[in-house]
């Protein structure tokens, strides 16, 4: 946030006796990047978590299907039971766990469904521990929610990162709340291995902590097996929050539904969340989550292997780079590159996308530890990749020029 919007931000909290940490709250530097060329039809736009497909033609069909009978009252605020009940056979089918219907609570996006989940446990001054860099809206929502981050850098060894648990029980303190993970991770493609989730899982036990993990990207890994899940090596019982949306798998970012799992003997508190918090979410809305868990796992497929494609054509266009240090992210997709010698990321971004007509984010927008990085969503088709790799090895060679 630049020191025009803080300022600006103080003076409309003081003028209007607006809450001190919402009016402290940084802007979204994705955001502001997008917000120059979102009407730009020119511009190849990588810098946020969406693909270029639109939602399939038999999600929204259900969506119709549902309007025309008349499904747009209020419903359950929790979400339809038939939606649920598909959620837990998703996560039996791709990751082997039982999970019992009555755990799930359906969301209006996985923004959403992490807000409630911080709702559902922080305090006042209770902390919340990360691996850095992260997703900015996690620390967002930590403090909308009276909460801290502490932030825990990933550790980086030839551009690729990794964790070490020691980092994060070091970080534990006394007002610590919860440790936050999110596997495959935005945006650095590190992926935790199942072993590391149950060690984890050990420490949270013994240290009376919550875990939050944010699963999002589960499915976008090579091979035939999804990302190691939380599910995997917990109990019904755990303090354990997982969150969801059906935004990246079935092309459904506009439509706003997500959904949290949380432990046995919660379902009350979550259901109360959801009712105060947004009344639940629309029914021609659930029906179509329903049509997108039921019939679309062929779907799902083919867009994981397109998306790693485009992956493909990236990497080895940027390898090329010299200004560029890149790795093949574990999961997810994006990919988190270093750029030498650049100081100041959002600036860069600027000119990127002025010059070059590529839209990226910006890796200090990711918290501490991002500065050196910029961020490319490969979720694309490959043809398109190939121009974006392009457009961005004439730029960097216009640089060496200059």
């Amino acid at each position: 946030m630049s020191g025009h919007e803080s300022g600006a931000n103080t003076g409309v909290a003081g003028r209007l006796g607006l809450s001190a940490r919402v009016a402290a709250m940084p802007t979204n530097q994705i955001a502001d990047i997008a917000d120059l060329a979102r009407e730009d039809p020119s511009v190849i736009r990588l810098w946020i978590g969406e693909g270029d497909l639109p939602t399939p033609d038999f999600i929204r069909v259900a969506a119709e299907q549902a309007m025309q009978a008349g499904q747009t009252r209020y419903t359950y605020a929790h979400g339809l039971p038939a939606l649920r009940r598909a959620l837990a056979d998703y996560h039996a089918r791709h990751w082997g766990v039982a999970v019992d219907p009555g755990r799930f609570s359906v969301t209006a996006g996985g923004v959403q469904a992490m807000m409630q989940a911080f709702q559902a446990i922080l305090e006042p001054g209770d902390e919340v521990i990360a691996p850095v860099p992260t997703w900015p809206n996690l620390d967002a929502i930590v403090r909308i929610n009276h909460g801290k981050m502490v932030p825990v850098p990933f550790r980086v060894n030839d551009g690729r990162f990794s964790l070490d648990l020691d980092d994060l029980v070091a970080a534990i303190g006394p007002r610590t709340r919860a440790i936050a993970i999110n596997s495959p991770s935005n945006p650095t493609g590190w992926v935790m291995p199942r072993e590391q989730m149950a060690e984890l899982v050990r420490i949270a036990r013994a240290r009376g902590l919550w875990i939050f993990s944010d699963e999002v990207y589960g499915l976008f890994v090579d091979g035939d097996r999804p990302a190691p899940s939380f599910l995997e090596v917990t109990e019904p019982d755990d303090r354990l929050l997982v969150t969801n949306t059906f935004s990246k798998n079935w092309c459904m970012t506009g439509w706003r539904a997500g959904w949290v799992i949380f432990p046995d003997g919660m379902s009350r508190v979550f259901e109360n969340l959801s009712q105060y918090n947004t009344t639940g979410v629309a029914t021609f809305i659930q029906q179509a989550a329903i049509s997108a868990l039921n019939e679309g796992d062929p779907g799902v497929r083919a867009l994981v292997a397109r998306t790693m494609a485009a992956r493909d054509v990236l990497l080895d266009a940027l390898a090329g780079i010299p200004e560029i240090t890149v790795v093949k992210p574990e999961g997810g997709f994006y990919l988190f590159f270093g750029v030498r010698g650049m100081n100041d990321a959002f600036s860069t971004a600027v000119r990127i996308l002025r010059e070059a007509g590529v839209g990226l984010a910006p890796g200090s927008a990711f918290g501490p530890g991002g500065s050196g990085y910029l961020r490319l969503c490969f979720a694309i088709d490959p043809a398109l990749a190939a121009e974006a790799a392009r457009r961005l090895d004439a730029f960097f060679a216009g640089t060496r020029e200059t």
